[in-house]
């Protein structure tokens, strides 16, 4: 992992992250927290890594219901460095996760208000055209931006997401997050996420849960350990019932078709089936598949080797 190196540019601090090469101290990336209104005016938030190398193209990093830009951190750094492409990586928060803010109304946590967010996000970071990489809600976000704005995508990753979500992993989704206990520090929250998820991520250590548990908590005023979250964003799950499945996207898959697309599947997901990637594969015949073994929904991108096959991926 990088070393940290905190500075200033034009008054503002960044992030530096640096490596040591044969003894030398080397300069690989530099990321900042970037503010951008929405189209209600609601302040949202993004993390920007910027490759100290000679730039390559862009990678925007769209992560799942009640995740944040913290989960894409490892892979955003690799991604960032020369060896991973030296690519810009821009990682959202939603509203009401991260260091967006929270919106008064609940009811505008949904799917198109967010992905109208990312498109109010790519314009004031001057984002044209990207490689985009979404987990879970991210990836279904990523097929209404290839109706909304299909001249953006240069090429795709959907991490454990396709066309049909399961109604059954909703559920395990939605069950989980109603039931999960409130953790005592840093070391029982890896311990809580453990608890909830180890069944179906049997490949995972104690090093994984405690990566994992400082991408989804965060400390409040008064030190605590909390979900970084809303927790009204609980409230627009209540409608989910297993006997009134989604609507399929198939129709929004198809504008993927014209783009080079990467799937990923959690060997033991729930939420998309092994039937859902034949179907993809079969309307998107070019399109790569990555099955993680040892892992649910949805795979951890720092591990696995995902950064190295992910970069090889945008870099072809």
């Amino acid at each position: 992992m990088p070393a940290v190196v905190h500075a200033f540019a034009k008054g503002k601090p960044i992030a530096v992250f640096a490596e040591i090469h044969e003894g030398t101290l080397q300069l690989t990336t530099q990321f900042e927290e970037k503010y951008f209104l929405a189209e209600d005016s609601l302040r949202l938030h993004a993390r920007v890594y910027s490759p100290l190398a000679p730039l390559r193209g862009t990678v925007v990093c769209l992560p799942g219901l009640t995740r944040n830009c913290r989960d894409f951190h490892e892979l955003a750094l690799h991604l960032s460095s020369e060896a991973g492409g030296s690519l810009r990586v821009v990682c959202f928060d939603y509203r009401g996760r991260g260091r967006s803010a929270y919106d008064p109304d609940y009811s505008h946590y949904n799917v198109l208000t967010e992905a109208g967010d990312v498109l109010a996000g790519l314009v004031a970071l001057s984002v044209d055209h990207a490689h985009f990489i979404g987990t879970s809600r991210g990836g279904i976000i990523i097929h209404l931006l290839a109706a909304m704005r299909p001249g953006a995508m240069k090429s795709i990753v959907l991490n454990d997401i396709g066309p049909v979500v399961e109604g059954v992993g909703l559920m395990q989704i939605k069950g989980y997050l109603e039931r999960a206990p409130k953790p005592r520090d840093w070391a029982d929250a890896a311990k809580v996420q453990q608890a909830l998820h180890g069944r179906e991520f049997p490949s995972l250590g104690e090093d994984d849960w405690g990566i994992h548990a400082r991408a989804i908590y965060r400390e409040d005023m008064k030190g605590k350990v909390v979900a970084d979250f809303d927790p009204a964003l609980i409230k627009t799950l209540s409608a989910i019932d297993p006997s009134n499945p989604l609507p399929p996207l198939w129709q929004q898959f198809a504008g993927l078709a014209r783009m080079p697309l990467l799937s990923i599947r959690g060997e033991n997901s729930r939420l998309l089936s092994a039937a859902t990637v034949e179907e993809m594969a079969r309307l998107h015949p070019n399109m790569q598949r990555i099955t993680v073994t040892g892992q649910g929904h949805a795979p951890m991108l720092w591990s696995a080797g995902l950064p190295e096959k992910i970069a090889d991926f945008l870099g072809r």
